[in-house]
């Protein structure tokens, strides 16, 4: 049994019933849980599927509600303790997702805890972050001067540039004003840990499927070495979340909650929550909100049915299927809808291409591929709607929709007859 104690608390609007599948929530240091991962807990529980978990936040020690302590922490002690919580909330198995030192924690009950563990999340973090040197030096500051020495240089890495102007004081703020409540002993104690810790040549066994999720800006765990961490676990993709930085749950909130929602619903009991509700997600995932909220005010008795078929075919029984990743089944559905000759779904598609992670480079090749066997006037009709689907936006996650009079025709979801 390990020394060290933390404490955990469920979240309101998430399931209340023992059966429910359970999410584990981590924050990085020198954070609480509820205010890093507040936001996205706030829109999983307005999903579906995501009302149908239990969702439980654990603290650091010497953070929040955990306790402090003198003792030398590792964080192997950490994931004992938050094994030791989930214990207590009577649940066997569970995802966990955590922020910084928070993936440290859950990617260390990955490995150790493999069959505890269901599916993993790791937010701007990594198998090693940074140095012995330079946490040792930031534990020594902390012993010096306090928590509030941190402020600064932690509002500079926590948070991408302009965030704590649009922010107006809010949560950002808040959590940099917490930072001073925390125990400065037990932070030493919990960068020390961080020092000591390496997975980088043992996280190649970790067999869950993973999600990692970076801040465009972050400085500390870059999107390339996450990037470069996902290429080395046997099951993981990775995710850029634009316009954030070192705590991407706080700051783009509802880009998270999609991507969590997204990956939780190929892990999470789908009988349990309900195939249509998965399909939502998925389809809400994959084609954004936009699109959907406005095939959803389209629908009218005639097309009610087929929307609904829709719905739970062919987003929760087929693009749900965990065989193949997202990203590999955009590229499957590009090629089969040039095929097809389907140039209005082709369009929508190459927008959801872009938000599962394919890249421009290859979609062109699949482009260029499917010419050889769909024929080159089909393959030049593709690139052209390629060429309009990248000169929408500058950034694919945010792909604008074409103008009212051609709704009906590039959105087929609109006219009640979509099979996408």
């Amino acid at each position: 049994m390990t020394a060290i104690t933390v404490k955990g608390a469920f979240a309101a609007g998430g399931s209340t019933a023992s059966t429910a599948p359970l999410l584990v929530l981590l924050p990085s240091i020198g954070t609480r849980a509820t205010t890093v991962w507040g936001g996205v807990i706030e829109r999983l529980v307005s999903d579906p599927v995501g009302s149908g978990l239990r969702i439980l936040t654990i603290d650091l020690p010497g953070h929040g509600w955990s306790p402090a302590t003198r003792d030398e922490v590792s964080i192997g002690e950490l994931a004992d303790a938050v094994l030791s919580v989930v214990d207590e909330a009577g649940a066997d198995a569970f995802h966990v997702a955590g922020v910084s030192l928070g993936g440290a924690v859950a990617l260390e009950l990955a490995a150790t805890a493999p069959e505890r563990v269901s599916s993993l999340v790791m937010l701007c973090s990594g198998a090693r972050i940074g140095t012995r040197e330079s946490w040792g030096a930031r534990a020594t500051g902390v012993r010096a001067s306090g928590t509030a020495s941190l402020v600064t240089g932690s509002a500079g890495r926590w948070f991408a540039p302009d965030f704590l102007v649009q922010d107006g004081g809010g949560v950002g703020a808040r959590a940099l004003a917490e930072l001073l409540d925390v125990d400065d002993e037990s932070y030493a104690r919990c960068a020390e840990a961080l020092g000591r810790w390496d997975r980088t040549s043992s996280a190649p066994a970790v067999r869950q499927r993973a999600l990692l999720v970076s801040g465009r800006f972050d400085g500390v765990t870059t999107p390339e070495s996450m990037q470069a961490l996902a290429e080395s676990l046997p099951d993981a993709r990775h995710q850029v979340i634009e316009g954030a930085s070192h705590l991407a749950p706080l700051e783009r909130p509802t880009g998270v909650a999609e991507l969590l929602l997204g990956h939780l619903v190929t892990g999470v009991d789908a009988s349990r929550l309900g195939i249509r509700a998965a399909g939502s997600t998925v389809r809400r995932a994959v084609l954004g909100d936009a699109h959907v909220d406005r095939a959803t005010a389209a629908i009218v008795p005639a097309t009610a049915d087929f929307q609904d078929f829709i719905t739970r075919y062919a987003w929760g029984e087929v693009w749900s299927r965990p065989g193949l990743t997202r990203r590999e089944r955009s590229m499957i559905t590009l090629a089969s809808l040039v095929t097809g000759g389907h140039h209005d779904e082709l369009l929508m598609h190459l927008r959801a291409a872009f938000r599962n992670g394919v890249t421009e480079t290859e979609v062109r090749e699949v482009l260029q591929h499917t010419a050889l066997y769909a024929g080159l006037p089909a393959a030049n009709s593709a690139f052209a709607l390629l060429r309009t689907v990248l000169a929408e936006a500058a950034e694919p996650a945010e792909w604008p929709e074409t103008s009212e009079t051609q709704h009906t025709r590039a959105d087929p979801d609109l006219a009640g007859d979509s099979r996408g």
